[in-house]
């Protein structure tokens, strides 16, 4: 589980409603209508807007952006150079007993197809087009909750223009114009909550875990083809740190020191 985005939803509520109760009557900001007109309008909007199979996927999302994994590009290195060191020591093909225990699929598929003898192009297509694809799935998915915010907002405003017609429609009772101004403006208020507390945070949730998720992917793809061609696991271990972080870097390197 992500502690950030859990610990970011949970606060975020607990501010609002904790401003909502030191100004007034938390009752006053409930409202069913308005509930269904943000909630069910931005829903329908966005089934509209993609297909019927990508738009069931957005519970699966949703619960990725909570309990997503962190990537460890450090750990994959470090697996990746002791991988190197095996295939340097006793043949490439002495890598088809370690790959059990191997965890990644993506980076099982590529020692495979180096220990297969695959033509050294064929491997980094074959990984190279599988990390696109996770790249247009990963979008994919960060796009429903893009969606949802964009239009929970607009369905806010309507919900205000539906109440404030009602509302000068009935002008014929003063004392009632101040609650339906009120009950008006709060699917602007829901609508504004949906979108920048909840869709959009976990919309660059996503885009995070997805920029991470490739990260370790292209190191993987280095590794893999670094092994393949024989180099020195040193080497390897110099290429692939390259794509750590300078900070991250200096660590490793400390880490390998001591």
């Amino acid at each position: 589980m992500d502690i950030a985005t859990v610990v970011g939803l949970i606060l975020g509520v607990i501010l609002v409603i904790g401003a909502i109760f030191l100004g007034g009557d938390i009752v006053s900001y409930l409202n069913g209508p308005s509930v269904l007109i943000v909630l069910g309008g931005a829903l329908a909007a966005t089934m509209t807007a993609f297909p019927l199979g990508r738009f069931l996927m957005m519970p699966k999302v949703t619960l990725k952006a909570v309990f997503g994994e962190t990537q460890d590009p450090g750990a994959t290195i470090k697996q990746l150079v002791e991988l190197a060191e095996t295939a340097r020591r006793d043949g490439i093909l002495a890598l088809e007993n370690v790959i059990e225990e191997i965890n990644d699929a993506f980076l099982v598929s590529g020692i495979q197809m180096a220990v297969d003898g695959t033509d050294p192009e064929v491997i980094e297509t074959v990984m190279e087009t599988e990390l696109m694809n996770l790249q247009d799935r990963h979008e994919s998915g960060k796009g429903l909750l893009d969606a949802v915010g964009r239009y929970a907002p607009a369905f806010g405003m309507i919900g205000t223009l539906i109440g404030l017609v009602a509302m000068l429609s009935n002008m014929d009772d003063p004392s009632k114009i101040g609650a339906g101004m009120a009950a008006a403006l709060l699917t602007t208020l829901y609508g504004a909550c949906l979108a920048n507390m909840v869709c959009l945070p976990m919309a660059d949730k996503l885009a995070a875990r997805s920029s991470e998720e490739v990260l370790v992917r292209t190191i993987v793809i280095q590794g893999v083809m670094a092994i393949q061609s024989g180099d020195n696991p040193r080497n390897v271990e110099s290429k692939l740190r390259s794509f750590l972080p300078p900070a991250a870097r200096r660590a490793a390197e400390a880490e390998a020191a001591a």
